[in-house]
């Protein structure tokens, strides 16, 4: 199967490392064939799309079109300038083909609305997660009871609170209501409310050397949970059975929630301390 990249720009990290993950799960069951960006790297030092092309061996297309017309499935990047994905998935959602979208999937629910109905009107299967929903260590936990979550990882809360929200989200398998941004220097916390009196906090940490942790609460008691297996390989093999069925691994309903509590984060980070109300 031939895999199309589309993307804002190509040297990033998921454009350099999603052709090798896919070798190393998937050996030659799918190859990324064909790659297009809008741009060239605008990151100091980053590599032209005819330079990434030719170091990564895949060649470049001149158009969206080209890449859609010619690949049997598609990934749509931009991980780190999700307000690009709305332009790069308008005939990717209207081809039929499978489409994944890489986190984040939208910079808010409005936006998220609006792929999906794209997608559903075509009949394009689609979806869009952050790859620690398939670490092996959080799909292992009993869902049921629980009552409080606090997590912590890397870094900001525009990029990288998908990869904490993510997974919170499929563990409590209910909606969230309202959010509460708390500042500092070099680290944030986001309070998250959900439905039947449960809870979950989210803290980012500046830097390096934080990983990706939890403290799950639940009627069975406490336990922390570190995700330390390698979740690329489960996220890939579900990501290329998702390519060839056209069932996607992850509801919609979800996503939307998760896109809905990002947007109230945003929210909430220019008002800290006061709540916010997660709205559909």
């Amino acid at each position: 199967m031939e895999i199309g990249f589309i993307d804002y720009y190509l040297d990033e990290w998921h454009a350099n490392n999603f052709p090798a993950f896919m070798k190393a799960a998937c050996r030659d069951k799918v190859k990324v064939t064909r790659a297009y960006a809008l741009i060239d790297s605008p990151e100091s030092g980053g590599r032209t799309s005819a330079q990434w092309s030719k170091d990564m061996g895949i060649p470049l297309c001149d158009t969206i079109e080209e890449v859609v017309e010619k690949s049997d499935a598609l990934i749509v990047l931009s991980p780190n300038h999700s307000e690009k994905h709305e332009e790069l998935c308008q005939l990717p959602l209207r081809s039929g083909k499978p489409v994944y979208v890489d986190k984040t999937f939208a910079p808010d629910g409005q936006v998220a609305r609006r792929l999906f109905d794209l997608a559903a009107s075509s009949g394009t299967p689609c979806y869009s997660s952050s790859a620690l929903r398939n670490a092996p260590e959080y799909k292992a936990v009993e869902r049921d009871g629980l009552w409080a979550i606090s997590s912590w990882g890397p870094n900001d809360l525009a990029t990288y609170a998908i990869h904490q929200i993510e997974p919170i989200v499929m563990l409590m398998g209910a909606p969230a209501s309202r959010v509460l941004y708390v500042p500092g220097q070099d680290w944030y916390t986001l309070a998250i409310e959900f439905a039947g009196g449960r809870a979950a906090t989210v803290s980012g940490f500046m830097g390096d050397g934080t990983p990706f942790t939890m403290n799950i609460c639940g009627k069975a008691g406490s336990q922390i949970v570190t995700a330390k297996e390698d979740f690329f390989k489960p996220f890939t093999e579900e990501l290329v059975e998702f390519f060839f069925t056209g069932k996607a691994p992850v509801d919609n309903k979800e996503t939307l929630m998760i896109m809905d509590i990002l947007a109230a984060g945003d929210l909430a980070r220019q008002q800290p301390g006061e709540w916010v109300k997660v709205q559909a």
